[in-house]
């Protein structure tokens, strides 16, 4: 992969530095029409685009900003079977059967993700493995009741490595042991979303950057307003998640944004990279603000976590970042972070995904949680499907019931600050 200087209108990130510059697409200006407008050309909105492009719909994609700008082309890059809360939540809400269709269908997004990169020739530095390490007993307690229910009840394999089989791939004493998925891995975000653009344009579809949509026109044929035009569509899609700004209130009282950050370390060379990750595998704790971690392709260690409810960026972060960093890899003391950034992901209350029809041809996807990478591409090829007269699967997920965050406007926010600081005290006491 180039190691050009991306736009700079893109947030200062190693992802950013390390993908080639492309010129900025037109915003749009005057009046359009499409079968099917999009909001948003991250993941979903651009997965969604691809797929109805390829079925033969007219498709238009507004972007605020440049493709991938938001999570999907910051976040951590792991990308892992199922959604953004566990398996027990669904089969608490929806009861066994539709929580194993869900379940299946995120198998089926992975798999989908990955015949996506391959069929479109996606250079996005996909890498299988992935990693869940408890550091506490509790914890290490907890993965070993959900292998057991993954493999009982899903019939998925997951493995359990003991403290002495981890530590021959992974270079810390931090860690219990893990469960490790082979099925799931890790790749690079800004990369993907621009390989995603590139088979939307190629299949057809129209995509519009610095276009931010200031009204949704709801009706007969629904209508995407710009400042400088509008798209009139038979269908529209909402994939805004954290960044939908008043588009659809009633979807953000249901969605809380959450700043996340993460961190690239200088290059390592190869060697000193590889003896701390062998395997190459991507690899997350259990804490509720957990940290997570990989390596990238040019021997950098990327180390995320730092979960901030407040909606302020924290104080310190390069400092914080490398403190967690050092705990988790003593043998880093003499290693600094080069780059440091943030963004916004979306959380439900449940954490469960929020997909689903506000009118019969306005679709939405939001709640990713934190586990997006795999399952907004789920979402756009299930948008996609329902928009096409095939909605069994959009049905089953809007079946999941979804609350809005208690506090209003003015309270939300602290509350749920309130409540994520006792999860945090809980992981450092026991």
């Amino acid at each position: 992969m180039a190691e050009d200087k991306a736009s700079p209108d893109y947030p200062a990130s190693w992802y950013a530095a390390s993908v080639p510059a492309t010129p900025p697409r037109p915003p749009l200006r005057g009046r359009s029409s499409a079968d099917v407008a999009v909001l948003g050309a991250g993941y979903t909105g651009l997965t969604a685009a691809l797929a109805l492009a390829e079925k033969g719909y007219r498709v238009t994609v507004l972007e605020a900003e440049r493709i991938g700008w938001g999570a999907s082309g910051r976040n951590g890059g792991q990308a892992i079977v199922g959604y953004g809360c566990d398996q027990d939540t669904i089969e608490r809400l929806l009861g066994d059967a539709d929580a194993r269709l869900l379940f299946d269908f995120s198998r089926d997004g992975m798999a989908l993700l990955k015949q996506r990169i391959a069929r479109h020739g996606i250079d996005c530095d996909w890498r299988d493995g992935y990693a869940s390490v408890p550091i506490h007993a509790r914890q290490e307690r907890a993965l070993h009741a959900d292998l057991e229910r993954m493999a009982q009840r899903y019939d998925y394999p997951l493995q359990w490595w003991d403290r002495t089989r981890l530590r021959q791939v992974l270079a810390s004493d931090r860690y219990r042991g893990a469960v490790f998925d082979a099925a799931s891995g890790h790749l690079h975000p800004l990369a993907y979303a621009q390989g995603l653009a590139r088979a939307a344009a190629a299949a057809g579809v129209t995509l519009h950057e610095h276009s931010p949509v200031t009204r949704l026109e709801r009706g007969t044929r629904p209508v995407l307003h710009t400042a400088q035009g509008h798209v009139e569509a038979d269908f529209v899609v909402l994939a805004g998640n954290a960044w939908l700004q008043g588009i659809a209130p009633e979807l953000e009282t249901r969605m809380m944004p959450v700043g996340t950050y993460i961190g690239a370390t200088q290059p390592l060379g190869e060697a000193r990279a590889r003896a701390l990750i062998g395997n190459d595998m991507a690899v997350a704790d259990s804490n509720w603000a957990l940290d997570y971690f990989r390596l990238s392709r040019d021997h950098r260690l990327l180390f995320g976590g730092q979960a901030n409810y407040s909606a302020l960026p924290p104080p310190g972060l390069r400092a914080s970042m490398t403190r967690r960093m050092r705990r988790v890899f003593p043998q880093l003391a003499d290693v600094t972070l080069d780059y440091v950034w943030g963004g916004y992901i979306d959380i439900t209350r449940n954490r469960a995904p929020h997909w689903g029809r506000l009118t019969p041809n306005v679709y939405f996807a939001q709640g990713f949680s934190g586990h997006g990478v795999a399952s907004t591409g789920l979402a756009g090829e299930v948008i996609a499907a329902a928009i096409a007269g095939q909605a069994q699967r959009l049905d089953v997920f809007e079946r999941i019931a979804h609350r809005s965050f208690p506090g209003g406007a003015a309270l939300r926010r602290p509350l749920l600050v309130a409540a994520m600081s006792w999860y945090k005290l809980r992981d450092l006491l026991w």
